[in-house]
């Protein structure tokens, strides 16, 4: 049996310091955020954090992951729906984050490629997938054009939950959210009229 080298991590230290760091981001936003105060917060040594996040944007960058939380595609086979569930979760999810804390990481980025190359891997991309799956499935089920360019409508869709939080405005409600995907579908739907009607009996028969 293969003998693993170096001590487990404490999973212990782990959430401490996860904790710590969301309190400084709720208070303070990222500018806050310095290893040595996190470290004082959760009753760690400094060596300890950098053990385990080498910086303080890998650090505040777990814990927006933690709070973005698993962004599953719907598939309800319904594609309005499905759409409209998507951006209605992404949205939910992206409140939690915080307008200030992504933007003071969007322009440490400008400086620095390497924290935007990971806000992408670690915030953006993950509901980027989830549409885009949703949109890969109702193109195979021949909802859309065979030719609809799929990344250039996943940006088209996430990039305006994205654009009001930054802004910090309000995040698009119910009706703004069907608005838009209905404006998308006119576009790209091979029939958008019969997707329309199909999202409406499908919410007749939702369980109230």
């Amino acid at each position: 049996m293969a003998i693993g080298r170096g001590r487990p991590r404490s999973t212990q230290i782990d959430a401490a310091v996860l904790h710590a760091t969301a309190e400084v981001l709720d208070r303070h936003g990222y500018r806050g955020v310095v290893i040595e105060d996190v470290a004082r917060r959760a009753g760690v040594s400094k060596t300890a954090v950098y053990r385990r996040w080498p910086n303080r944007h890998r650090l505040t960058l777990a814990v927006l992951e933690d709070r973005l939380g698993r962004i599953e595609a719907p598939s309800t086979g319904c594609t309005l729906c499905d759409l409209h569930e998507c951006l209605t979760l992404i949205t939910r999810a992206f409140r939690r984050l915080g307008a200030g804390t992504l933007a003071q990481l969007l322009a440490e980025g400008d400086d620095d490629p390497s924290v935007q190359q990971h806000l992408t891997q670690a915030v953006l991309d993950p509901p980027r997938r989830a549409v885009h799956r949703t949109l890969f499935e109702a193109r195979r089920r021949g909802d859309l054009r065979d030719d609809v360019d799929l990344p250039l409508t996943v940006d088209a869709l996430s990039s305006l939950v994205f654009y009001r939080l930054l802004l910090g405005a309000e995040p698009m409600d119910h009706h703004e959210i069907e608005a838009v995907v209905i404006a998308q579908l006119r576009g790209i739907a091979t029939d958008a009229d019969a997707l329309l009607r199909e999202a409406t009996a499908h919410a007749e028969h939702e369980p109230h």
